[in-house]
């Protein structure tokens, strides 16, 4: 008798804790306090940097106030947390951040081994080298010898490894964890080379002394498909963060964009319907513990993928990158979203 009461507890326990952890979900701890605590980098031009009064802006900025206009109908219910590469990954599993939006590569590592789940590819990048035109170097593969600046806890320091022993070419790596101390030691000429998403080299070169007399070489040595990352165990948080970023893409193959989404709402294509959630019968939003207006307050929040790119790397930005793979699929890019119905 004794044992079998002991079994009812421990089995009474053990669902208490399902039932607590089940009931725990990210979107309602995002509710309660209201604002989603979002980490990104510590500062990097055109992805995530603070003006002089403190307002956040770049590219994985909008996508957490993306988030932010998915969840509350309203782009600033954001809080950010700026984080070094080593700092990133214990933040999000901790729960001091609800999604990590830094310019983070999707590895089989970190999508198994390490407890989180990343999709979608919100930008598709590769890893570069950055040097000064005085070394009058036209490729990576004339870098034997050198000097390279790289920060430690990222997937950069492995491919840097890889290339140059695949290469049969010899280096000296000059490691550093934060990303300031990377900028100010190649900047101050410590090292030859600076290595890191090819983003990120455009980015970074604007910061230097003397922009102008450095370069990125034309080699790409490694996939880094960047993109957002949460814990893993919440799949409704999981969709919400995958299809805020799907939206964007959706609202750009339909050309709706934050000038003209109001406009939209009144389009008689079922499609543009159900996205904007004007379809009476349409529950998408309910669906994922949204309201049916989810996407159109995500454009009308931060506008579509195109405009997010455009205005913080792209042709209306300092760093002008160009779209490539970033274009739409029917644009000749990677850019494709599942269809929203």
């Amino acid at each position: 008798m004794k044992i079998k009461l002991l079994s009812a507890a421990i089995g009474a326990a053990v669902f208490g804790l399902g039932a607590s952890a089940a009931s725990a979900t990210t979107l309602e701890d995002v509710k309660a306090k209201g604002f989603i605590q979002c980490g990104v980098n510590t500062g990097l031009l055109g992805f995530a940097q603070p003006d002089a009064s403190g307002n956040w802006a770049g590219f994985d900025v909008d996508f957490c106030k993306a988030i932010a206009s998915a969840v509350f109908g309203d782009p600033t219910k954001v809080k950010y947390t700026p984080l070094s590469a080593k700092d990133r990954f214990p933040a999000l599993k901790s729960g001091e951040i609800d999604v990590l939006s830094r310019n983070t590569t999707w590895s089989i590592n970190r999508d198994t081994a390490q407890g989180f789940n990343f999709r979608p590819v919100t930008y598709y990048d590769g890893q570069g080298f950055m040097v000064r035109k005085s070394l009058n170097v036209k490729s990576a593969l004339e870098l034997s010898g050198a000097a390279v600046c790289v920060q430690s806890g990222t997937t950069t320091e492995l491919n840097l490894a890889d290339y140059f022993k695949s290469n049969n070419l010899q280096y000296n790596p000059v490691v550093f964890e934060k990303l300031e101390e990377v900028n100010a030691a190649y900047d101050a000429g410590r090292c030859d080379v600076y290595t890191t998403d090819q983003s990120g080299l455009y980015s970074l070169r604007l910061t230097l002394k003397n922009p102008d007399e450095h370069m990125v070489l034309p080699e790409i040595i490694s996939k880094e498909p960047l993109g957002p990352a949460v814990r893993q165990g919440d799949d409704q948080w999981f969709d919400i963060v995958s299809w805020t970023a799907y939206a964007l893409v959706t609202a750009e193959e339909f050309g709706i964009t934050q000038a003209n989404v109001d406009e939209m709402k009144n389009s008689a294509n079922p499609d543009i319907k159900r996205f904007l959630g004007t379809e009476t019968d349409t529950k998408i939003g309910t669906d994922m513990g949204l309201t049916n207006e989810w996407a159109y307050n995500i454009i009308k929040g931060v506008g579509n993928y195109g405009e997010v790119f455009e205005r913080n790397v792209g042709q209306g930005s300092p760093l002008k990158i160009e779209r490539g793979l970033n274009a739409l699929w029917n644009k000749g890019g990677l850019q494709y979203a599942p269809p929203v119905r």
